[in-house]
C-alpha cells in the first residue's frame, strides 16, 4: 500500500493482520532504501546479517526476504546523537530537526527533505484530528512567545508548538516573558471565544508549574469546560513531585472545569507519528506507526502485559533511516484492536527510563535548563 493511500484511511482503522502486511511491505521498502542511500545504515545492516535477520537469497538485499515487522533491523535511538544518519544529499535537506537535551549532552540531528517533512505534518493532522474534530480551533498554549525566538529551546519546544498550531484558528500564549501567568490576557481570549471550543497545547512538567499551580492561587475560576489539552513532553519531574497522570488530570479539572486531557508519546526521531492517549488512558499506535517491546537480556519481543525497552516503527522516514528505533524507554503493550475506545491497533503504557539513560523530554528538559 502506498503512503498516500494510507493517508485516506481513518488513523486506527486497520487489525492486526492487515496492518501487519502493510507494515511488513513498507518497512521492507524503507530498509532497502536507507540500506542502498546511507552509507552508515548499510554497514550497520551488513555487520547483523545473519545474525539479527537472515541474508535474502533473492538479490534484493537483505530486507528481501522479510515481510515481518517483528524482524526488521532497528538501530538504538542513541545512533543518531553520535552520528549524521541521512539517505539524501546535502541539497536536498530542507530542515535539520534536532532532539532536546540539558546543557552538555549531544543531541539527535534529523535531516528532513520536503517529502518527508510534508508527510510527517499531514500524518500528525490525520492522528490528531481523531481527537479533535476536524474544525480548527481557537488555541491557548501553555507556553511563552519567547520559546520560538530563542534557539536552544526551539527544537524541542518550539517545533511542537509549530506543529500543533496548524489546528488553531487563533492563537494566544498563556505565559509572559518570564513564565509567569498572563490571566488578562487569557480571560480576554476566552471571552473573545466564547461558546466555542478550545484547543489547549503545552509541556506537562511547564502546564502543571507555571499553568495549574498559578491558577490555583486565584481567587477566581478560569472556566475551561469547553477546552481540550494535548500536552506531552514526559512526566519524570512531575513523578519526582509525586504527581501522578490520575492526579494530573483531576487537579485540572478541578481548577478550571477541563475534562478533556490527551497526553502524547513521541519523538523528534519520528515527528508526525506520535502515540496519543484515549478516553480510557492508553496510547495508541496508528496505522502510520506500531510500537514493539523487547526484553532486555535478548532482545526477543515481550509478550502483551510484560515490560520492555520499547521500539518504535515508522512508515514516514524516507529522507534518514528512522523508521524502526529501539528507544531508551521502557514500557508495556497493553493489547491489540481491543480498546474500549473503540480504536484498533496496539494499546500500551511507558513505565519509564532505562536506569542511567540521559534526561531528554522536552519538559523535563526545560527544567533542566
Amino acid at each position: 500500500m502506498e503512503f498516500d493511500e494510507l493517508l485516506s484511511l481513518s488513523p486506527y482503522s486497520l487489525g492486526r493482520e492487515e496492518k501487519g502486511r502493510v507494515l511488513g511491505e513498507r518497512l521492507g521498502e524503507l530498509t532497502e532504501m536507507h540500506r542502498k542511500n546511507c552509507r552508515e545504515y548499510g554497514r550497520v545492516l551488513d555487520l547483523l546479517e545473519g545474525n539479527f535477520f537472515p541474508a535474502a537469497d533473492d538479490g534484493a538485499g537483505p530486507a528481501g526476504s522479510i515481510r515481518n515487522p517483528y524482524d526488521y533491523p532497528f538501530l538504538p535511538v542513541r545512533m543518531f546523537k553520535d552520528m549524521e544518519l541521512k539517505s539524501i544529499p546535502d541539497e536536498e535537506i530542507f530542515k535539520t530537526m534536532t532532539s532536546s537535551g540539558t546543557t552538555g549532552q549531544q543531541v539527535s540531528k534529523i535531516f528532513l527533505d520536503r517529502e518527508t517533512s510534508s508527510r510527517q505534518q499531514k500524518t500528525l493532522v490525520k492522528i490528531v484530528k481523531d481527537f479533535t474534530g476536524s474544525a480548527r480551533m481557537p488555541m491557548l498554549i501553555i507556553d511563552s512567545p519567547s520559546v520560538i525566538k530563542d534557539r536552544r529551546m526551539f527544537s524541542a519546544r518550539g517545533a511542537g508548538i509549530l506543529g500543533f498550531s496548524i489546528f488553531a484558528s487563533d492563537r494566544k500564549y498563556a505565559l509572559h516573558e518570564d513564565m509567569s501567568l498572563d490571566l488578562e490576557g487569557i480571560s480576554a481570549f476566552l471571552e473573545k471565544h466564547r461558546g466555542e471550543n478550545i484547543l489547549l497545547f503545552g509541556f506537562t512538567f511547564m502546564i502543571w508549574q507555571h499553568f495549574y499551580k498559578e491558577l490555583a492561587k486565584c481567587p477566581g475560576r478560569v472556566d475551561l469546560s469547553q477546552g481540550v489539552l494535548i500536552h506531552g513532553g514526559g512526566w519524570k519531574k512531575l513523578q519526582n513531585e509525586k504527581v501522578a497522570p490520575d492526579a494530573f488530570r483531576e487537579e485540572l479539572e478541578r481548577v478550571c472545569g477541563i475534562s478533556r486531557i490527551h497526553d502524547y508519546y513521541g519523538m523528534v526521531e519520528q515527528t508526525g507519528c506520535i502515540y496519543m492517549e484515549c478516553e480510557h488512558g492508553h496510547l495508541h499506535a496508528s496505522i502510520f506507526s506500531d510500537v514493539i517491546a523487547r526484553r532486555k537480556g535478548d532482545f526477543s519481543v515481550c509478550p502483551f502485559g510484560e515490560e520492555g525497552i520499547i521500539q518504535v516503527v515508522s512508515t514516514i522516514p524516507e529522507s534518514y533511516p528512522g523508521h524502526s528505533i529501539l528507544t531508551e524507554d521502557m514500557g508495556r503493550i497493553l493489547g491489540e484492536d481491543d480498546c474500549p475506545c473503540g480504536r484498533l491497533g496496539k494499546y500500551f503504557e511507558i513505565t519509564g527510563r532505562i536506569k542511567h539513560a540521559e534526561v531528554r523530554g522536552c519538559s523535563d528538559t526545560y527544567e533542566q535548563k
